[in-house]
């Protein structure tokens, strides 16, 4: 009996430890409910956006999560310091700060520093270490420099990862952030929309203070220049996939146990540059680093017609194949595609013109790292109005077809209608010689003509049948 007792207890301290073992360091959202947050994104407000996406993000987390919330500027418009504990880290029940958002309305200033300092200083008065993830549409409003607050606060010792997530902001607002989020040992993110906020707000959470400290950084430049890219590592025997890292321009940090990998690391910006991917290993004890260098070139692609801006199709493809590296529509304006270096063909498809001289192909086109290709080209084309109507006036319904004379191909197809607005019906053609054959319809039906018309570059010339 003693012995079962003994092993029961043994086994109950055993299951305890490993429960506390297991449970994750609890997660605090600093808010931002500054009277920016009013501000609309795609037809809604970003008070209305961020809400929404951050319930959803917290109803997603781990049941054993503990899960605080802190927010600034919803009572007072011009205090920098209205920052206030909404929910306690160790709360447990996720509806208290779901409640909390829907209730909170934008107001006032964007005290970024003293939000923070706030948050850490609670950390450090309960002995607690937690993953801080702030919110912002905005910098800094009340002179405060949450960098130096991120770097000290580390310098102190107190245990915290801080991710800071960057709603909506220009080019240009993010330095600071970026250098509080990197001394916070998390990372900054970019979310210009809901689905980049909920895809952000997934990553951040996954990667808490629990996680091992970065044992391998990542970078990536395009043309010498910093490139924004997504790194991705694979175990290299099984192929599993570990959390993916952002570079947004800078250096990211990642942890790898150590091993072999193979890091698919994509470019970003807008780019066809193919994802490269790369052998790397992690080393027990050591720092590994990986720069990933991607050389591009760019094709420069204008369309006119009759010597104005014309809109077009281009679709570039490898040279000799049909495999299509990158496409683009022009709208009557100069296009760059970013491509790879290499050879390649080049095929242009004029919008809005018929006949048989609408699609253009250059071939063995040659893109070199750094430098820009220029393709102009010029499609021709006049205009043929063609009537239906009686000789009272009224307007005929009808069938139009265009026959290019030399090849007999069909080449253009409609019907006049009744309206104003299209009898005559106006074809934009190649220059040339064409058979046309009409065919009334409704009330007028039966009646049958065909002719033939010339089209002259840059003219116009109308044939007006009447029955």
């Amino acid at each position: 009996m003693r012995k079962s007792l003994v092993l029961i207890t043994l086994f109950l301290s055993i299951t305890l430890i490993n429960s506390q073992e297991q449970t994750p360091s609890p997660i605090l959202f600093i808010y931002d409910a500054s009277g920016s947050m009013w501000g609309q994104l795609d037809g809604k407000t970003k008070k209305d956006i961020a809400s929404e996406v951050l319930s959803t993000s917290i109803s997603k987390l781990p049941t054993n999560q503990n899960i605080g919330l802190m927010a600034y500027g919803h009572r007072n418009k011009s205090d920098c310091r209205d920052v206030e504990f909404l929910v306690d880290i160790s709360n447990s029940s996720k509806a208290l700060p779901i409640k909390a958002l829907k209730d909170i309305n934008p107001l006032g200033k964007t005290p970024l520093a003293y939000s923070a300092m706030l948050a850490i200083n609670s950390l450090k008065e309960s002995k607690t270490k937690a993953t801080i993830i702030l919110i912002t549409d905005g910098i800094e409003s009340c002179d405060g420099d949450v960098c130096k607050v991120i770097a000290d606060a580390k310098a102190a010792g107190i245990d915290f990862k801080l991710h800071i997530v960057g709603f909506g902001l220009k080019e240009g607002e993010t330095e600071q952030l970026k250098c509080a989020a990197k001394m916070g040992g998390g990372n900054y993110y970019d979310a210009s929309n809901a689905g980049g906020l909920g895809d952000v707000l997934t990553e951040a959470t996954a990667q808490t203070v629990d996680d091992p400290k970065p044992n391998f950084s990542v970078y990536a430049v395009k043309n010498g220049q910093p490139l924004d890219a997504w790194f991705k590592p694979f175990k290299a025997e099984t192929q599993e996939a570990l959390n993916a890292v952002r570079s947004y321009r800078d250096t990211a940090f990642i942890y790898l146990p150590p091993g072999k990998y193979v890091l698919e690391v994509k470019p970003l910006e807008n780019t066809d540059i193919n994802a490269i991917m790369l052998p790397i290993e992690s080393v027990n004890g050591q720092m590994g680093h990986q720069t990933v260098s991607f050389d591009s070139g760019k094709i420069n692609v204008t369309t006119l017609n009759n010597g104005e801006g014309w809109d077009a199709t281009v679709k570039v493809l490898k040279a000799g194949t049909t495999k299509s590296i990158s496409g683009v529509r022009t709208y009557g304006r100069a296009q760059d595609l970013e491509i790879n270096p290499g050879m390649y063909d080049v095929l242009i498809q004029a919008l809005k013109i018929e006949g048989i001289e609408t699609n253009f192909k250059i071939e063995n086109i040659e893109v070199k790292a750094n430098e820009t290709s220029t393709i102009r080209y010029n499609f021709k084309s006049g205009i043929a109005l063609i009537g239906v109507k009686t000789s009272g006036g009224e307007l005929i319904d009808s069938t139009v077809n265009f026959f290019e004379k030399t090849t007999g191909k069909n080449v253009a197809a409609a019907r006049t209608y009744t309206s104003d607005t299209s009898n005559p019906k106006s074809f934009i053609l190649n220059p040339g010689t064409y058979d046309v054959k009409v065919v009334t319809l409704g009330k007028h039906s039966g009646h049958s003509e065909t002719f033939s018309i010339i089209v002259k570059e840059g003219e116009t010339v109308e044939k007006q049948i009447l029955y």
